[in-house]
């Protein structure tokens, strides 16, 4: 079997978006002065589909979500003339010949989420290849099904709030995790919102339902620091990336002191990164993301390395990527869960271009057995609601 094909296409959302309401979630811009809402430095409302088609007709189907555009000019300029005639088979090889020949300007950031949009779309291939789910050729299962958290409770008025959170518990959810809504600049005032939040999700779901909060990268060490005795009596399972995620040494202190577990990795890459945070005793659950983090041949190395250091790895977004990651690791006891919304942030966009992305059951999801690759399809109909780029 050999490569015929590389395919990119950007799908850019040109239909209605719901508003965010202020202070929905706070992020590093937040530090700036800035006249604007600064969270839509983060939000995306464009996807990029990869697809690596094979000399017998088989397609595997990859994806990207962060800076669709340039990502496709680095697949379709650096990536695909590596590709072209090679064996889908020698993914390892093909991971390797990638990553080295980007080097120079890669290794993380939009060369390794090009890598990674590439890599899941060869597995992809692989498992239809060989006609089984792609957790099986990682090893199989290790659950019968797979735990799921809600994540979203943005921060809305606490009325709001509290009836999304019943919601997810009334739908058979046993974790669900919440935003920060405000950082260092809106100073003591904010910092007893951001306790409003935990405390009326906690008040409202009781003890029995994991709750965790993620201050998304907008604090600073001495904030976040100040907020830990704050939040402690909630029992939050963990503090989600409180710092920006080159502070290495912030993350090892705030995990040190002991009060709040501590997780991060959403924006970090490779086994080289994972090692030094791992070495530095700077995580207690690592998030790193399949499309980003270096695609499956780096997950699965991570998600490895991470067991024997004995810390969980509970992947970013929910997705087939990462679930296939999860079900193969007896070291990931569950996974985020994105429930289908309209447009906002642009997490929702997968709902709209993928079909064969699984929903939940009284809190869990499963993986069929009998559908070769990662199972999913792209709704070229819904396609049709979307400006795309070739």
């Amino acid at each position: 079997m050999k490569i015929r094909e590389v395919r990119t296409r950007v799908v850019q959302w040109s239909g209605e978006t719901t508003p965010l309401p202020p202070h929905f979630c706070t992020n590093p811009m937040d530090l700036l002065s800035l006249t604007k809402t600064t969270m839509k430095t983060f939000t995306f409302h464009g996807w990029l589909v990869v697809e690596v088609v094979s000399d017998d007709g088989l397609v595997g189907i990859g994806n990207a979500a962060l800076a669709p555009v340039v990502t496709k000019q680095l697949i379709d300029h650096y990536l695909k003339p590596l590709l072209i005639g090679q064996n889908p088979w020698d993914v390892e090889f093909l991971w390797q010949h990638m990553y080295r020949h980007t080097m120079a300007f890669g290794r993380k950031g939009i060369g390794m989420t090009a890598i990674s949009a590439v890599d899941i779309a060869l597995w992809d291939l692989l498992g239809k290849a060989a006609k089984q789910p792609v957790y099986r050729l990682l090893g199989g299962r290790t659950k019968p099904r797979i735990p799921v958290y809600a994540s979203r409770l943005y921060s809305v008025g606490l009325e709001q709030l509290a009836s999304e959170a019943k919601a997810y518990k009334d739908q058979g959810y046993r974790a669900m995790k919440l935003r920060f809504g405000w950082g260092p600049v809106d100073g003591a005032e904010g910092m007893q919102r951001n306790v409003d939040l935990v405390r009326t999700v906690r008040n409202t779901v009781g003890n029995e339902i994991d709750v965790m909060a993620d201050a998304y990268m907008g604090w600073t060490l001495d904030y976040a620091k100040r907020m830990l005795p704050l939040l402690e009596p909630f029992h939050l399972r963990w503090l989600e990336e409180p710092v920006i995620p080159d502070d290495t040494c912030g993350y090892a202190e705030l995990k040190a002191a002991g009060r709040i577990p501590i997780a991060g990795g959403e924006h970090e890459f490779t086994i080289y990164g994972f090692r030094n945070l791992l070495e530095t005793h700077a995580l207690d659950y690592i998030q790193f993301d399949t499309n980003r983090v270096g695609g499956i041949s780096q997950a699965r190395k991570i998600s490895a390395m991470a067991e024997a250091f004995s810390v969980p790895v509970i992947p970013h977004a929910g997705q087939m990527h990462n679930y296939h990651i999860v079900m193969a690791s007896i070291n990931s006891p569950m996974a985020e869960f994105f429930p289908p919304v309209d447009v906002e942030v642009g997490n929702e966009l997968f709902w709209y271009i993928f079909d064969g992305e699984p929903r939940p059951k009284d809190g869990f999801i499963d993986l069929p057995e009998d559908v070769p690759g990662l199972g999913l399809t792209i709704n070229e109909e819904r396609l049709k609601e979307f400006q795309v780029i070739e």
